[in-house]
């Protein structure tokens, strides 16, 4: 039996909102935070939301310093830390660091290092889920030393064909290639693309499966043999194999199989001892047929939408887990399977500093106006969303996580749908309006998209005519005060501009400060005269058991009220 071993003080190796994310639930805790930032960081929130702050890396290094262990570990040990998460991205599934913090007694809050071998790399969990009879899609069977054997093996599958990253996700390293003249830039684009993200360059080829959704299975262990699943979300909703909206759970598979991949998933994870969070995901095709495709060990940007509609904590279940807890013990609160119940439907929404119209391009610059949603069934992840606050060209273009629960998925829609209209954002361009389009989609709120569903709906991506007649206003404004009127290019000191006029209002008596007591002053005397004898006026009053007299107005009230 594991010994229950409390953190006093955690370190996040990661940034904007799931580094927030974390040190919220750490707070919950009572655990103290340490946030770590590059330069160019400097004023990302997650900075301030914890209770210490170091930078990492020179001034002139932006991105870089997230991937140095050494570095992390180096100021982890100098301040005590007890634990460290890695969020998700950068170093969340490199099994090195993970190997690292263990040989420098920090607990490293995921899987062990020797399941993260077995997993997290897509090539050996593939082998994995061959050994376990998992229905799978073809692939290559060598290593991918170069472009002619990946050409090779390419030929043997038969095209098209992916190219992904063996480490790593979120749709970096990815490629889909249907000929092949194309796939010897696409295997070096990929390679290089993986080896910048991951620091690893391996790829992989699978057999391309043709308008599939694509389904995930989250599970959650512990360290003391205990694994269940918290059923599945649809992320099928995607751009260049990056999700950008997702369901829990898929209302339009059948019960059956879903059965199938939660019993996947729990064979997969019971092989290795699965001890934390990781998802599995699956791609399914027309005929419900599922197929393995890979296993993150790790929390996932989508994980809000298994949280709403189970109710279970993942990140706090994350880190009692890794102090020693069982999931059947108090504060996590899982006795058993049956014990994890769906309620509802979630959705999540990334609004992203994006131009939907030029194929979602990026956008960089400063936030003029910032204004968020809330109302009821409505969770905000923000990371440095503020009026003011730089978006940088080096990090990811994320902006904020919307998530909306309701009873059925067009309901939940809806709900979705007015908070986005909420938001005002300007200084950037972003994909609300996408998000907007994408929600009303009927093919949507009936839960059929599959991973084609935005390439096949290309009007989505047309925003709506928005004027956004108060910034050009204010820019307007700004544009004269500063710089003068086109008309008139300067002011002649010697100009003469008339006075404007003032007409007093004739009869009407000079103001002045009424009594405290008083219901009203001599310069209402006229408006009491006039009002007096019209019984459409009259006040009912009710007799004061004190009434206190004063010499008033004629046509005034004489009593008033004492208390």
């Amino acid at each position: 039996m594991q010994a229950i071993r409390p953190f006093k003080k955690l370190l996040v190796a990661n940034r904007g909102e799931i580094a927030i994310r974390v040190f919220r639930a750490a707070s919950e805790l009572q655990i103290r935070t340490v946030a770590v930032y590059t330069y160019e960081d400097r004023y990302s929130l997650h900075r301030y939301k914890a209770d210490e702050a170091y930078q990492i890396g020179e001034d002139d290094d932006p991105l870089r310093p997230y991937l140095d262990t050494e570095e992390i570990v180096r100021v982890a040990l100098e301040n005590g830390v007890d634990a460290i998460h890695p969020g998700y991205g950068f170093l969340s599934e490199n099994v090195a660091f993970a190997r690292k913090c263990r040989e420098a007694g920090i607990v490293f809050v995921g899987p062990d290092p020797e399941i993260m071998e077995n997993l997290g790399d897509k090539v050996a969990a593939k082998n994995l889920a061959r050994q376990l009879s998992i229905p799978m899609i073809e692939d290559s069977r060598q290593p991918l030393v170069s472009a002619a054997v990946a050409l090779e093996e390419a030929r043997r599958i038969g095209f098209p064909v992916i190219v992904k990253a063996a480490s790593g996700g979120g749709g970096r390293g990815m490629r889909v290639v249907r000929e092949e003249s194309a796939l010897p830039s696409e295997y070096a684009e990929a390679s290089g693309e993986a080896l910048k993200a991951f620091g690893d360059g391996t790829v992989f080829l699978e057999k391309f499966i043709e308008e599939p959704k694509h389904i995930e299975v989250q599970l959650l262990g512990d360290r003391h043999g205990n694994l269940v699943h918290l059923h599945e979300r649809d992320c099928s909703v995607q751009r260049r194999f990056q999700k950008v909206v997702e369901i829990a759970p898929c209302i339009s598979l059948s019960s059956q199989t879903k059965e199938h991949l939660f019993g996947y998933a729990l064979k997969l994870g019971r092989a290795v001892g699965y001890n934390n969070a990781g998802t599995v995901e699956f791609l399914i095709d027309a005929d419900e047929t599922p197929y393995f495709i890979e296993v993150n060990p790790r929390i996932q940007v989508e994980h809000t939408v298994t949280e709403e509609v189970t109710g279970v904590d993942l990140v706090r279940a994350q880190l009692l887990i890794a102090m020693g807890y069982s999931l059947s013990d108090p504060e996590i609160g899982i006795p058993s399977q049956e014990s994890v119940e769906v309620s509802g439907v979630a959705i999540q929404c990334r609004i992203t500093t994006e131009d939907p119209s030029n194929e979602f391009k990026p956008d960089y610059g400063t936030l003029i106006a910032y204004r968020s949603a809330g109302g009821m069934g409505i969770r905000l992840d923000a990371g440095s969303a503020y009026a003011g606050a730089k978006i940088s060209p080096f990090f990811d273009s994320l902006l904020v996580k919307v998530t909306a629960w309701g009873r059925t998925l067009p309901g939940t829609a809806n709900r979705m749908h007015r908070a986005l209209r909420e938001f005002r954002i300007r200084g950037v361009k972003t994909n609300i309006g996408f998000l907007l389009n994408l929600l009303q989609n009927e093919t949507f709120q009936n839960g059929a998209a599959t991973v084609n569903f935005i390439k096949d709906n290309p009007r989505l991506l047309t925003p709506p005519d928005w004027q956004d007649r108060g910034t050009k206003m204010l820019r307007y404004l700004a544009d004269v005060i500063v710089n003068g009127h086109p008309d008139v290019p300067k002011r002649d000191p010697n100009a003469v501009f008339f006075p404007r006029p003032f007409r007093p209002a004739t009869g009407t008596p000079r103001f002045r400060k009424a009594p405290a007591t008083a219901c009203c002053a001599t310069a209402a005397r006229p408006l009491c005269s006039g009002l007096r004898p019209n019984p459409a006026f009259s006040i009912p009053t009710r007799p004061s058991a004190t009434p206190t007299s004063r010499s008033w107005p004629p046509g005034c009230a004489r009593t008033i009220w004492s208390g």
